[in-house]
């Protein structure tokens, strides 16, 4: 049994060349492609339209990738969301993350690599692998993760930091000073080992800190 693939892309070549690569992978079979996030919405009006994974680009007219994806997290919350962008930016990758993407891949990633991600993504529920970890939302140690306790203040910080808040409107929000924030932030990294606030974000979302 082959699981079911949508391609959102409005560059017509690409979304060409990725439902041939897609359909290459003996697991996969594209079902449909749709230029825009719009276009995917009307389609799945039909249950027969609606596939196990959805495969989104993010800079699209109409309605884009983030919009979409956030639309089939309320509505169809059984697709899984594999971005696939050029955009490799921490607010973009961060947005995509909260609107409820499972994975997050470079568009001139190898395609070993994609086949992959739609399998984890397809039986596991997200995408992680450490070359693309590193890449995109810097290092994650599993191992120490289990191992660290953090503080009711530090968590409460977690939670502000998963989601558009500056550092000033969290210091705000905890009645503490921008410095003693960027304390926390700072002492937070070092004890995860992160690198960045994107890499906070997954952590949150992997330990049921932070639901998008």
């Amino acid at each position: 049994m082959n699981y079911s693939v949508v391609i959102v892309e409005d560059h017509v070549l690409l979304s060409q060349a990725l439902a041939g690569l897609v359909d290459g992978f003996s697991k996969f079979k594209v079902l449909y492609v749709c230029k825009n996030g719009k276009e995917l919405v009307t389609r799945l009006k039909d249950p027969k339209n609606i596939p196990d994974i959805v495969l989104m680009d993010i800079n699209m007219p109409i309605m884009n990738g983030i919009e979409t994806t956030q639309h089939l997290r309320e509505q169809y919350p059984q697709i899984n969301v594999l971005a696939l962008s050029v955009e490799e930016d921490e607010i973009t990758i961060l947005k995509m993350l909260k609107a409820g993407a499972k994975g997050y891949l470079l568009k001139d990633t190898e395609k070993s690599i994609l086949e992959n991600a739609l399998i984890e993504v397809q039986e596991t529920g997200f995408y992680h692998t450490k070359s693309v970890t590193d890449l995109l939302l810097g290092s994650l140690h599993p191992k120490k993760d289990k191992q660290t306790v953090l503080k009711e203040r530090e968590i409460e910080f977690i939670k502000h930091a998963c989601t558009e808040k500056t550092y000033k409107e969290i210091a705000s929000d905890m009645c503490l000073s921008p410095k003693t924030i960027e304390g926390y932030r700072d002492s937070i990294f070092e004890k995860l080992n992160l690198k960045n606030r994107t890499g906070l974000v997954i952590y949150a979302i992997k330990h049921k800190i932070f639901t998008p």
